[in-house]
């Protein structure tokens, strides 16, 4: 069985339920930022920490890690967004972000260890494998709605973060999906 979802829509809800949970007053404002309206104790504070941390969601500790928190939130928006964006995204991220690039690129090599280059690849390589499995478009269309040049481009640089191409991804998914067909029709007829 494949899934479709919406990873904002789903931290989102996490988010809600945990603080709700808690009787908090808060709002969640954009790239993960959360307002709350009284102080937390240390214990609220612990409380949250521990409740957020089951479901694999970190409380950001410094302005710089946090700054680079939501440099990724706005990539990975970027990146995941139905509508292509019309800039380049060094441009993109700088007027979402409120801050020149070049100090962003910086900050973001000296706390993520990598290149806001190197993240995007990452994510469009994510999405490309997420498109791969849950859509039928093919590899052209999966290339351009990522904005690459070509099906090469996107091959290429999907090589080198998996070591597949992603027709021989798209043929493990396909012999995957035909095993557990099988399996699931066994099961049944067992």
């Amino acid at each position: 069985m494949y899934v479709k979802f919406d990873l904002n829509a789903l931290f989102k809800k996490v988010l809600n339920d945990k603080l709700r949970e808690q009787g908090l007053n808060y709002r969640l404002l954009n790239s993960g930022e959360i307002e709350f309206y009284e102080s937390l104790t240390p214990d609220q504070h612990q409380a949250v920490k521990e409740n957020l941390g089951s479901y694999g969601i970190e409380i950001v500790e410094g302005q710089k890690t946090a700054l680079v928190q939501r440099i990724k939130d706005v990539i990975t928006e970027m990146v995941f967004s139905e509508d292509a964006v019309p800039v380049k995204a060094s441009i993109y991220i700088s007027e979402r972000m409120n801050h020149s690039y070049g100090y962003l690129s910086n900050l973001f090599s000296e706390i993520a260890h990598t290149s806001i280059e190197n993240f995007i690849i990452m994510q469009r390589i994510e999405y490309a494998k997420d498109l791969i499995i849950c859509s039928r478009q093919s590899l052209t269309e999966i290339a351009h709605k990522l904005n690459y040049s070509s099906v090469a481009h996107l091959s290429g640089q999907f090589k080198n973060i998996t070591g597949i191409t992603p027709s021989q991804f798209q043929k493990i998914m396909g012999r995957r999906r035909k095993v557990q067909n099988i399996y699931s029709r066994y099961s049944k007829a067992v």
